[in-house]
């Protein structure tokens, strides 16, 4: 057995020592455990149950190619979401109402959007949505949280601070430039009805997104007395006649955005926001900055937001009055969480059929 000569000696304890941060401190855990935490996330994944086989009719069209819908097929509907480990149980109960409820589930498309430095790296979330849904045509895209994070302000509630709830303004760079058209839903809510209905909104115009509007909201409330103070940035409504929406639920047409550069236009508000702070909130602003006012309004039940209650404190929320096609459980509380704590509202036990989780 050979023996260490002294420099090589310090040069292994500098190497065992500085090693592991060379990858960042987000993955310090995995590397320093010998891959025993990475087997503890797979474990963990495992927990999801296999999702039913929802295949298509007689009168859906076939794939065009193989087995499974192509991420450029133009024919198809495509889903954008985020999946990260936070909210991971609310996203595979998503998707399980889509497809549920979906008269031609196996000509949908689902892209996912993941983190890079996420605690469930992005190949292990993948072999989890395909060991959960077998027959989903879907892609794990990667988001660079850098690319946003020095615009990133603080907001009144540190979760709305989570680079991947911006993911959603870097679409037109982050999907396949084949992908013209897509309907950007939330991790915290589930469809009740067909996504094809939501899929054939027509955007009129020059439109470039489609969102249920409420007009009836204080509209003012959603920004600081500094913005509307100020006598240049407020003229942004000017000729306008802006209502808040939820970008939670959104059809977006990726071609006009990527033509108008929308990711710079809220880039640029949310540049303002940190120089002079002009709204409270996190994501939304800048959307209602960009698009308030020129929004294609789809019928509320699209959207029945809230259900989480107040960003702050958090609260049981009725359903608002009208038929109901797609519950969101958007604010503090969410189901999965209020459930295992044995605090539920009424409204959480309608997200209880799509869960898939095995707490066993």
């Amino acid at each position: 057995m050979g023996h260490f000569r002294p420099n090589e000696a310090v040069l292994f304890f500098l190497l065992l020592l500085f090693l592991p941060f060379c990858h960042g401190i987000r993955s310090l855990s995995r590397l320093t455990t010998g891959g025993a935490v990475e087997e503890l996330e797979i474990s963990h994944l495992r927990r999801f149950s296999e999702a039913p086989d929802y295949r298509n009719g007689a009168g859906c069209p076939a794939p065009a190619v193989g087995e499974f819908t192509s991420v450029c097929d133009s024919s198809a509907v495509h889903i954008a979401m985020t999946l990260d480990s936070e909210y991971l149980r609310g996203s595979i109960a998503a998707v399980h109402s889509v497809l549920k409820h979906a008269s031609c589930p196996g000509n949908i498309f689902f892209h996912f959007i993941a983190a890079e430095f996420d605690t469930a790296s992005p190949r292990l979330l993948s072999q989890l949505v395909r060991s959960t849904f077998p027959s989903l045509s879907f892609k794990v895209h990667i988001f660079r949280e850098d690319a946003v994070i020095n615009l990133i302000s603080s907001s009144i509630r540190q979760a709305l601070e989570n680079p991947l709830n911006y993911a959603r303004n870097y679409l037109g760079d982050i999907l396949d430039s084949c992908v013209d058209r897509v309907i950007y839903l939330d991790s915290d809510l589930v469809l009740v009805d067909d996504v094809y209905k939501l899929w054939n909104v027509t955007l009129n115009g020059a439109r470039v997104i489609g969102a249920p509007e409420y007009c009836h909201a204080n509209f003012t409330n959603y920004f600081t007395n500094s913005f509307w103070s100020d006598s240049v940035l407020s003229l942004v409504f000017s000729g306008r006649r802006p209502c808040y929406f939820n970008t939670g639920v959104m059809v977006m047409d990726m071609v006009r955005w990527r033509e108008g550069n929308y990711r710079r236009k809220i880039e640029d508000w949310m540049e303002i926001q940190r120089k002079k702070r002009i709204y409270e909130l996190g994501s939304l602003p800048p959307f209602l900055l960009v698009f308030g006012g020129d929004v294609e309004p789809i019928d509320h039940r699209w959207n029945q937001h809230g259900l989480g209650g107040d960003n702050v404190m958090g609260s049981c929320r009725p359903l608002h009055p009208g038929p109901v096609s797609l519950l969101h459980w958007s604010g503090k509380g969410k189901p999965w969480v209020r459930l295992d704590a044995k605090k539920p509202c009424p409204l959480d036990h309608l997200w209880v059929p799509y869960d898939l989780f095995n707490s066993k």
